[in-house]
């Protein structure tokens, strides 16, 4: 079962590698985190646990693919705003980022860290995907209307609308679930959802291209989720102190 984010996952806790500095390569599952700190250099993936045998995680990647995630007594697993839990606390459906080196002949990461959301909170994040956030790529765009096509993170096309209570942004971060945005996660607001940073830059719909990728967090109006803020994530892009603005999804899924 494929995991309802991306920066989600677009997308994605808001401490650590989750919510820090990085970006996901381009056009796969596997990323690399580019911050400083501990985690530097190391490759990370994400996604939903759907087996474990022993200290091995196998897991379901944003893109649908399958990897094994292996840990030892020094991986480190946190859950939240820095619980610490072990391996033999994770269950089926549970959502993971893991960050450590990857061999991508064997598919196999073996996680110096892993960050955890609970099977209950993956599931609220994927039943509220379009109705309280939204985290895709954007395939269509209609100025007329004032309306936008989205590919979720699930896979599912979805048109949003907007109206005068949206605000559109590019770049800056989002804070609060592990996949960047849902429910449940450290940071959230009432609504559970990623909640805006400052940072960024103020654009209009018509900024906004087709193949970019877009979160951001609403409600359903007459039928159709309109966000209030509409934020098009970018990969790469520098702030100030350094380290590279999230560029991920749980996107995003943003």
């Amino acid at each position: 079962m494929r995991c309802a984010v991306r920066d989600v996952f677009l997308g994605i806790l808001a401490i650590g590698l989750a919510a820090g500095p990085g970006a996901r390569a381009q056009g796969g599952g596997q990323g690399s985190y580019r911050g400083r700190g501990p985690f530097a250099g190391m490759q990370r993936e994400r996604g939903e646990v759907t087996a474990i045998n022993g200290d091995t995680l196998t897991v379901t990647t944003d893109e649908g693919s399958t990897i094994q995630v292996v840990t030892t007594a020094n991986t480190r697993v946190m859950k939240g705003r820095g619980e610490m839990m072990k391996v033999a606390d994770l269950k089926a459906g549970d959502g993971v980022m893991a960050a450590g080196m990857l061999d991508a002949s064997t598919h196999t990461l073996h996680a110096a860290v892993l960050f955890v959301v609970d099977a209950a909170q993956m599931q609220a994040m994927k039943e509220n995907l379009g109705k309280t956030y939204i985290v895709g790529r954007v395939t269509a765009v209609d100025l007329d209307n004032a309306r936008m096509t989205v590919e979720r993170t699930d896979h599912v096309s979805q048109t949003i609308g907007f109206d005068e209570t949206t605000s559109f942004r590019r770049g800056g971060r989002m804070v609060g679930g592990m996949f960047g945005a849902g429910p449940g996660g450290a940071g959230s607001g009432r609504s559970g959802a990623a909640t805006p940073e400052p940072g960024g830059d103020s654009i209009t719909l018509a900024d906004i291209k087709v193949g970019e990728m877009v979160r951001g967090t609403g409600s359903v109006k007459n039928g159709i989720f309109v966000p209030t803020e509409l934020v098009v994530m970018e990969r790469g892009r520098r702030r100030e102190g350094g380290g590279a603005m999230g560029g991920s999804a749980a996107p995003v899924p943003q």
